[in-house]
């Protein structure tokens, strides 16, 4: 079954009778080795061809399709086709040659990644590494007709599919070669994955991710020259691509696993509706570093003036100063709950709108309250219904009670019942990373089957990186540990490495004082994420980032410290709630890492313990 992306669902609100039936046929008769793509936008030009196909041994080709029927074409040139309709007489391009564009198109495209052209020393040096083509469907018109018509003329016989060659009954082998013959000039080619990968780099730029060493700077540009192409791209996997491209209107959830993409495709998510709504768009997460590194990636798409992030809270202050509501005095007892108790209070009276957005975000949405929730859903707009909530009961580490969410969707206002998906696969993580973490963390990260919104709680699945064992390093108090850290470091950067690509996440803000002295005193460039400066933590000259663990949700660095895991509260506790939440907030701070985590402590205890067993566990399962 071929991949078709979006996915057909999410494609038939636009498409044509005759797109509708020949991406059936495309999904039916074509092997799961095919992918297909209906109408997305390629290239720096945004060029939108009805259909791209992708196959690792036949090469990419460019399908247009249409609806004419015989009756309705009065000319046929190699240029235009003159068509009675409804409103006239229309002249429209003749689509072979549309075709023929795009696809040389797409050839210029694929041509600046030196890996996939033919090397120097090869017969056809310069030339791309696969075979390539075009043709056209007409979905109205038999083969019959086509010849009697003489439609040959202007559009190569052996280049279109016609009405009668794309029934349902069509033997899919006869269907196969029908697409195979209108290539070029085919050779033998095998595409591996990550030349795929390298294919949809060049030809779909919003699927780009930074490279690693760059973690926090912009998407990266769309390439005008050859050497401007990486040597290892990053990009969506074709999951998170089939999602992100086939989320449709309405409330959406998205419940996946630690490192499974939900940022990311959040990303790509306010790009295709700040291109979609002129009204604006508001992304919402919890703390204010994630907001940080969100707001980051609106600005280097260049949509931030559509586009607006904040934290919670912040947002709850900003729409109280904007509707001139008053704000409690910030020594009222609990004043953080009477901020969101005046924006409701005032929404209820009428005093701040309701509606204010075209849609809106929310990530990590498993640590907001279900009444800020029903909060939130009172600002979309109604016409166009847009909510996307990202969630993971995992990482729920804000509250104290260690069950998962004892509210449905429903109760608040999200009818997400049916719209939601589950990513299981965590990319973020080498194998190593990922094992050791469930291991540590395994009771909280057990599978439960799910609950009336048909949500589970989900383990995560590794998508196979390996890299180094994490490292469990005791020493005797909290500075040599801050000493130890900054040696690494030192050593990392005089090989090469980035500040950037450093995190040590603190269980306190205490601790991060400390490391941060220890650091400076070691002349290692670095930045406390604390106040103020957690908003441009992300911003200015590279730097070490020091943060608590709890300011380091959604966020990923190639190496993280975590020092003094003795001394994160509750774990050892009698209490079961404060026992997990301290297992919570290690696990979510070792799954930060992406290829390499160093733990250090101060002195015994079930922390350590219970570290130290489970990377002997993880070493001895894959030594086995």
């Amino acid at each position: 079954m071929g991949l078709l992306i979006p996915n057909r669902s999410a494609c038939l609100p636009r498409m044509t009778s005759g797109e509708r039936r020949f991406a059936l046929r495309l999904e039916d008769k074509l092997g799961s080795d095919y992918l297909c793509w209906y109408d997305v936008a390629v290239g720096p030009q945004q060029r939108h061809p009805d259909f791209v196909v992708l196959h690792p041994s036949l090469g990419f080709l460019i399908l247009e399709v249409k609806d004419w029927k015989l009756e309705t074409i009065v000319e046929l040139s190699r240029d235009s086709a003159v068509l009675h309709t409804e409103r006239g007489r229309v002249v429209e391009n003749n689509p072979f040659k549309q075709a023929r564009g795009y696809a040389l198109e797409v050839v210029k495209l694929l041509e600046r990644d030196p890996a996939l052209i033919q090397p120097h020393d090869h017969p056809k040096a310069g030339k791309l590494i696969m075979p390539w083509g075009w043709g056209v469907v007409l979905a109205n018109i038999t083969r019959h007709q086509f010849e009697q018509a003489g439609l040959d003329t202007f559009i190569p016989s052996g280049n279109v599919i016609c009405k009668d060659e794309m029934t349902e009954s069509v033997d899919p082998d006869a269907f196969q070669k029908a697409l195979a013959d209108m290539y070029l000039m085919p050779f033998l080619c095998r595409l591996t994955e990550p030349q795929i990968d390298r294919v949809r780099w060049s030809l779909f730029p919003e699927l780009r991710l930074p490279q690693q060493g760059s973690l926090f700077g912009a998407p990266a540009a769309t390439s005008e020259r050859p050497e401007d192409v990486p040597d290892i791209v990053r990009i969506m996997d074709l999951q998170q691509e089939q999602l992100a491209r086939s989320l449709g209107d309405g409330h959406r959830v998205i419940h996946g696993v630690a490192g499974s993409g939900k940022t990311m495709i959040l990303g790509y998510r306010c790009l295709a509706l700040a291109q979609k709504y002129a009204k604006p768009i508001l992304v919402l997460c919890f703390n204010k570093t994630l907001a940080a590194r969100l707001e980051q990636i609106v600005q280097a798409h260049g949509i931030h003036d559509k586009v607006a992030v904040k934290h919670f809270h912040g947002w709850c202050a900003q729409q109280l100063d904007t509707y001139a509501v008053a704000r409690p005095e910030p020594d009222t007892p609990h004043y953080f709950d009477a901020l969101v108790q005046a924006v409701m209070d005032g929404v209820e009276h009428d005093a701040i709108p309701r509606a204010q957005y075209a849609a809106v975000l929310i990530d990590e949405g498993h640590d907001f309250k279900p009444e800020w929730l029903r909060l939130i859903v009172q600002m979309v707009d109604k016409e166009t219904n847009s909510l996307l909530v990202l969630y993971d009961d995992a990482q729920k580490i804000y509250e104290e009670n260690r069950q998962a969410r004892k509210f449905s969707f429903a109760s608040v206002g999200i009818q997400a019942q049916g719209r939601t998906t589950i990513l299981r696969l965590n990319y973020r993580n080498s194998l190593e990373v990922l094992a050791t973490a469930k291991a540590f963390a395994q009771e909280l990260i057990a599978e439960i089957a799910s609950d009336e919104d048909h949500v589970p709680l989900i383990a995560p699945e590794s998508a196979g990186r390996r890299g180094p064992l994490p490292e469990l390093i005791a020493c005797k108090d909290v500075r040599e540990e801050g000493r130890c850290i900054a040696g690494r470091i030192k050593d990392a950067l005089g090989g090469g490495a980035q500040p950037n690509d450093f995190a040590v996440l603190c269980p306190s803000k205490s601790i991060a004082r400390i490391i941060s002295a220890e650091l400076t005193k070691n002349d290692v460039p670095s930045i406390v994420a604390s106040g103020a400066m957690k908003r441009h933590i992300f911003s200015g000259e590279p730097a070490v980032k020091i943060m608590t663990i709890h300011s380091s949700k959604g966020l990923e660095f190639e190496t993280v410290f975590i020092p003094a895991v003795c001394e994160v509260a509750g774990f050892g506790s009698a209490s079961a709630d404060s026992m997990a939440s301290g297992a919570k907030l290690l696990y979510v701070g070792m799954t930060r890492a992406l290829g390499r985590l160093v733990m250090l402590h101060h002195r015994a205890g079930p922390i350590p313990e219970r570290l130290d067993a489970a990377i002997r566990e993880v070493r001895e399962r894959l030594a086995a």
